[in-house]
C-alpha cells in the first residue's frame, strides 16, 4: 500500500510538471528512468502528439521483486506486464549491460536495432581519489570500504557477519565502513550492537562527495556484498566502476555482470559458504599489499580504457539519434516552444 500511494504520488506529480513544460516550452522527447516501470503513463499522452519515449532501464524489477519477498506471485506477474507495456510504448531502450539488452529482446521482444548499451560508468573529471585520512580507520591498520544502498537484496547483513566471523578468529586490525542510507540501515545498526561490533563496523548513513571519496580513498579494499540472486547476477553495479576507478581492489559474490565489469580487479567468493569464504578472501588480501596494488592498477586501467563515462557518450547520443529518426517532431504551440 505504501508503494502505490507513493508511486500515485509521483505519477501525479510527474504528469503535472512534464504537462506545464510543454506548455511553456516544448519538448521532443521524454527519458523515463526505472525503477518503477509505470512511467511510460506519463509519456502516453505525449507520444500521442508526437513525442518520442526513451525507456531507460536501469532495474530488473520482476527480479529485483524476487530477491526482495522471494515469490512469483500475482505482484510478480503485474511487474512482468509494466516492464513488457515500458517496452511496448518505447521508442528506444537503454540498457546498461548485455544482459538487460537480452531481457529487452528476448522478454520486451524489442527490435536489436532499437536497444542501446549505455552503461553507467564513472565521470573520471569528478570522480577521481584524494588523499587518504588515517583517522578513517579508527586507529586500525586496515579499512574495508563499502558504499551503496541497503536494502535485503543488497547483501549488507552478510557483510555484518563476515565482520563477526573475522573478529572472533582473532582479528582485531580491521575496521568497515559502509556508506549509504536505505530501508535495512535501522536494522542493520542493531544488528552492529546485538553482536557488540561498535568497535569494528560503522554505518555512516548518506554523506557528502567529498567525504565519500576520502573514505574510499583512504580503504585498502572494497567490497560488494549483493546477495546472490538472479537480479544481481545480471545487473551492473555503479560502486564496481567507482571503487576501480579508485584504483581499489574488490571482494564480492561471483557474478555474470559483476564478473565482466571487474574482471582481475576482484576476488569471487563462493555463493555457497557465503560469509567464511568472503571473509577468508578480504584475509587474503590484506596479507598481499602486491597483489592489491596489482588488482587496483588492473581496475583503474579497465576503466579508464574502456568503462568510463565518456565511452557510453556515443551510445547515447545514437540512441536519440536512432529515437529522433522514428517520427516527425510536432511541438507543442505553448509559448517559447523554440
Amino acid at each position: 500500500m505504501g508503494y502505490l500511494w507513493e508511486y500515485s504520488c509521483a505519477l501525479f506529480w510527474e504528469f503535472m510538471y512534464i504537462l506545464w513544460i510543454y506548455l511553456r516550452r516544448g519538448f521532443h522527447v521524454i527519458q523515463g528512468c526505472n525503477p518503477p516501470d509505470d512511467i511510460f503513463l506519463v509519456a502516453l499522452p505525449f507520444r500521442l502528439l508526437g513525442v518520442r519515449y526513451i525507456f531507460d532501464h536501469h532495474d530488473a524489477n520482476p527480479e529485483l521483486f524476487v530477491s526482495k519477498y522471494g515469490n512469483k506471485g500475482w505482484l510478480y506477474k503485474i511487474l512482468l506486464a509494466l516492464e513488457k507495456m515500458s517496452y511496448r510504448f518505447s521508442d528506444v531502450v537503454m540498457a546498461t549491460n548485455f544482459s538487460y539488452r537480452d531481457l529487452a529482446v528476448r522478454r520486451g521482444g524489442v527490435d536489436p536495432q532499437d536497444v542501446f548499451i549505455v552503461r553507467n560508468g564513472p565521470d573520471l573529471e569528478l570522480f577521481k581519489p584524494v588523499p587518504p585520512n588515517p583517522m578513517r580507520k579508527y586507529g586500525k591498520r586496515f579499512l574495508i570500504g563499502y558504499v551503496g544502498y541497503m536494502s535485503v537484496q543488497d547483501g549488507l547483513d552478510i557483510l555484518v557477519e563476515v565482520a563477526d566471523h573475522i573478529k572472533k578468529s582473532g582479528r582485531q586490525d580491521i575496521h568497515f565502513t559502509c556508506v549509504g542510507g536505505g530501508t535495512e540501515l535501522e536494522r542493520l545498526q542493531q544488528m552492529v550492537q546485538d553482536k557488540d561490533l561498535g568497535d569494528m563496523i560503522n554505518f555512516t548513513g548518506r554523506v557528502s562527495d567529498g567525504e565519500l571519496l576520502e573514505i574510499l580513498s583512504t580503504a585498502d579494499i572494497c567490497v560488494n556484498p549483493d546477495r546472490p540472486c538472479e537480479m544481481n547476477d545480471i545487473s551492473t553495479m555503479i560502486k564496481i566502476m567507482e571503487y576501480m576507478a579508485l584504483g581499489k581492489p574488490i571482494v564480492q559474490f561471483d557474478s555474470r555482470e559483476g564478473r565482466f565489469s571487474a574482471r582481475e580487479a576482484s576476488l569471487y567468493a563462493d555463493k555457497e559458504n557465503q560469509v567464511t569464504d568472503f571473509a577468508a578472501k578480504i584475509i587474503w588480501l590484506l596479507e598481499r599489499p602486491d597483489e592489491r596494488k596489482r588488482m587496483g592498477e588492473f581496475g583503474r586501467m579497465r576503466i579508464e580504457k574502456e568503462l568510463a563515462w565518456k565511452y557510453s557518450v556515443e551510445n547515447l547520443l545514437a540512441a536519440y539519434r536512432r529515437a529522433f529518426s522514428k517520427r516527425v517532431p510536432q511541438m507543442s504551440r505553448g509559448v517559447g516552444n523554440r
